[in-house]
């Protein structure tokens, strides 16, 4: 059985949607940031600020290239799409879909972009890492979902009825 990739920007929901996914599919579910948490007993943020945003990037493509998983529903941190390796991995046991969400939704989600954990320059904003992103997400998406356009349920709602036939 494939794996279920989410990937996207932070605040798309993709933990959120991850989580009641593999609920209602009765699947496993595994969060890449929480790995690397786990992994370094290290916070996201304290990695970045300690060691520089490439090394992040090469952690987080190392931990992911290691996963050997089946039928797990897997929500990605937004920083994944920057090393192709891991997209490779991921893409070669599992359907990769990206949680859209506009720019204007993921700063309303997002109110803790200084300790989150993002992946960014320093001084880069949402908007412009969402600019830089967003074409890396859509190469590599088998399909997309805006949760804009639609509540979490509903996103889970047809996720979950996709992926049941």
């Amino acid at each position: 059985m494939k794996n279920i990739v989410l990937i996207g920007m932070p605040g798309a929901g993709k933990s959120t949607v991850g989580v009641l996914l593999a609920k209602s599919l009765k699947r496993p579910f595994l969060d890449t940031d929480l790995l690397i948490q786990t992994a370094t007993d290290r916070y996201l943020q304290e990695i970045i600020d300690s060691d520089g945003m490439e090394a992040f990037l090469d952690l987080e493509a190392h931990v992911i290239g290691a996963l050997q998983v089946e039928g797990t529903v897997i929500a990605t941190g937004g920083s994944v799409v920057y090393r192709e390796t891991a997209m490779r991995h991921l893409a070669s046991s599992g359907t990769l879909i990206y949680l859209a969400a506009s720019c204007a939704t993921i700063e309303q989600r997002l109110n803790d972009i200084a300790t989150r954990g993002i992946a960014r320059q320093p001084g880069q904003d949402i908007c412009s890492l969402y600019a830089e992103r967003h074409p890396l997400y859509r190469r590599y998406a088998t399909f997309t979902i805006s949760t804009d356009a639609f509540a979490i349920e509903e996103v889970v709602t047809h996720l979950s009825a996709h992926f049941r036939k």
